[in-house]
C-alpha cells in the first residue's frame, strides 16, 4: 500500500473553496459586502504570497458562520455546491484519484480550509479521508475559533503524522508516498514525502519543482 496525499483547492479543483464561499456569502448578502470581499481579497493575496497568519484567516473565515445553527448552514452549503463547485470540477482530478483508489492507496485531502467549507467537496471526490483546518463546535454550532493546528504550510506534516499514528502507521509504512499541490505554501509537505507533484504549479512552486527535477503535471490541460 502507497501513500497518496492531495491538497484541494487549486489542485484537485479549478479554484480556491475558500474565497469562492466568501464570494457565495457577498452574493447572498450573508456579510457586509464592501468590508468582507476587500478583507477576503486582501487575504488571498496574502496567502498567495507567503505570509498568510492562518489563524488571522481563520478566525476572519469561520466569524460569519458563528451562531448559525446546522440547518442553515448545510442548506447554505448545498446551495453553494449547486452555484460555484460545478464550474471548478476537474474530470482528469477524479480521474487521478480514482487511480490511487484502484490501485489500493491510502488517500487523504489534506488542506487548510476549514471542515465545513471542504467535506462535502471532498466527499463528492470519494476520498475516504479528510485533513482540515477544524472549526470549534459548541452545542453544535461553529464558534468561530479554530481547533488544533491548521494544515497549513509545516502543519500539515504535523496533522499527517498525527493521522497515520491513529491509524497504526508511521511514513515508512510506505514504500511510495505522493503528495499533489498547486502552492509553494506546500513545499514543508512536498519535501517530505517521496513523491512530490507539483499540480498547475504557482510560479514559485514550478521554479522550486524543476529545481529538484519533481514531476509537474497539469489537470487542465494547460502543461
Amino acid at each position: 500500500m502507497n501513500l497518496a496525499l492531495f491538497d484541494l483547492d487549486n489542485t484537485l479543483i479549478a479554484g480556491d473553496s475558500d474565497y469562492e464561499w466568501g464570494r457565495f456569502m457577498v452574493a447572498h448578502k450573508l456579510v457586509d459586502a464592501t468590508e468582507y470581499e476587500a478583507r477576503n481579497t486582501w487575504f488571498y493575496e496574502q496567502y498567495k504570497a507567503g505570509s498568510l497568519n492562518i489563524f488571522d484567516y481563520l478566525n476572519f473565515a469561520l466569524k460569519p458562520l458563528a451562531g448559525r445553527s446546522r440547518t442553515e448552514l448545510d442548506r447554505l452549503h448545498e446551495q453553494f455546491m449547486r452555484e460555484h463547485i460545478p464550474g471548478m470540477w476537474l474530470p482528469a482530478a477524479e480521474a487521478l484519484v480514482d487511480t490511487h483508489r484502484k490501485a489500493g492507496d491510502l488517500c487523504a485531502v489534506v488542506t487548510a480550509t476549514n471542515a465545513f467549507i471542504t467535506a462535502p467537496i471532498v466527499r463528492k471526490l470519494d476520498i475516504p479521508h479528510l485533513l482540515a483546518s477544524i472549526p470549534v463546535l459548541e452545542d453544535g454550532q461553529i464558534t468561530g475559533a479554530v481547533r488544533g493546528t491548521p494544515s497549513f504550510q509545516a502543519g500539515k506534516i504535523e496533522r499527517v503524522e498525527h493521522w497515520l499514528e491513529s491509524l497504526g502507521l508511521a511514513w515508512d509504512c510506505f514504500e511510495h508516498s505522493y503528495f499533489y499541490s498547486d502552492s509553494h505554501n506546500d513545499l514543508p509537505l512536498l519535501e517530505r514525502v517521496t513523491d512530490p507533484v507539483a499540480v498547475d504549479p504557482d510560479p514559485t512552486l514550478l521554479r522550486a519543482a524543476q529545481a529538484a527535477g519533481w514531476r509537474v503535471i497539469s489537470l487542465r490541460g494547460q502543461i
